[in-house]
């Protein structure tokens, strides 16, 4: 729902705390649910004003192995790709889209939860889905071709193999990176194999003399990686899209916020400025 590890667990706090105020119920899963989603359109609503401002391009906080819930953690709806595409709706429509894709969720209880008749929640959904359809992400369906690719990638990225890489990327692959003003990235989105290609080897080239360290991760169910310092404090998170065979999205998470719930945060990947 809300893309932020941090928010997500203020939310979850918050509800648990109105749960015991409201205790006992007969039904205490119905009522947490209706109270989260409740909740999460309320942050949704400030965090779009916030994101108006934000500093490059925006991504999730990244879930890495077993932080994902297990009830989604294998399926599409977490990945970055999919998240970046929820931005895209208004809270409510998210709202309804997330519960009626991710978890099933009949429309008489949806319209309780957000308050609106299931007819209303049918259009929502149907907004929602025409907003997203046309870039829904595409995933190869093997986990395993898709993890051996990824790892296939992360060598080449160590060695600095350019034609590797090249070999590995979709023609018009898209590298995005997000460092919220506060760490070096890229300011907007690059297009192309070969250009993503020259800026992954010609930085790691430049980490692998700084002693940095790759190391496989599954993020946000899909395969990934995570650069560590020599001290083995984190510097960034990384997930790869794969369909067809090809690598088609970098997702690079730079921005020291998002990053802290995993740990030390090294200061190899901040800018001057935010240097600790």
């Amino acid at each position: 729902m809300l893309g932020s590890v941090t928010e997500a667990e203020d939310v979850v706090q918050e509800s648990l705390l109105r749960l015991h105020d409201r205790s006992p119920l007969d039904n205490e899963e119905a009522f947490l649910t209706t109270v989260t989603t409740r909740l999460s359109i309320d942050v949704l609503r400030s965090a779009r004003v916030r994101r108006e401002t934000y500093v490059g391009e925006w991504l999730p906080e990244p879930l890495v192995r077993d932080e994902a819930p297990q009830l989604v953690e294998d399926s599409e709806e977490i990945s970055l790709a999919m998240l970046v595409l929820l931005e895209r709706l208004a809270p409510d429509e998210r709202a309804v889209f997330v519960l009626r894709e991710a978890f099933d969720m009949p429309f008489a209880e949806i319209s309780e939860i957000i308050d609106a008749s299931p007819d209303a929640c049918r259009q929502r959904l149907s907004r929602a889905r025409r907003r997203v359809e046309k870039d829904l992400p595409r995933f190869d369906a093997d986990p395993e071709e898709r993890h051996a690719l990824a790892h296939s990638f992360l060598r080449a990225a160590r060695e600095g193999d350019f034609a590797g890489l090249v070999a590995m990327l979709a023609p018009d692959a898209v590298l995005v990176g997000d460092g919220g003003g506060k760490a070096r990235s890229i300011p907007k989105p690059m297009v192309g194999g070969k250009q993503v290609a020259r800026a992954l080897a010609s930085f790691y080239k430049i980490a692998d003399a700084a002693g940095v360290m790759l190391v496989p991760a599954v993020v946000n169910g899909q395969p990934g990686f995570r650069s560590l310092d020599p001290q083995g404090r984190i510097i960034n998170v990384v997930s790869v899209d794969i369909a067809d065979g090809r690598i088609q999205r970098v997702h690079s998470i730079l921005n020291p916020d998002k990053l802290a719930h995993l740990g030390l945060v090294s200061d190899l990947g901040l800018r001057p400025s935010t240097t600790r």
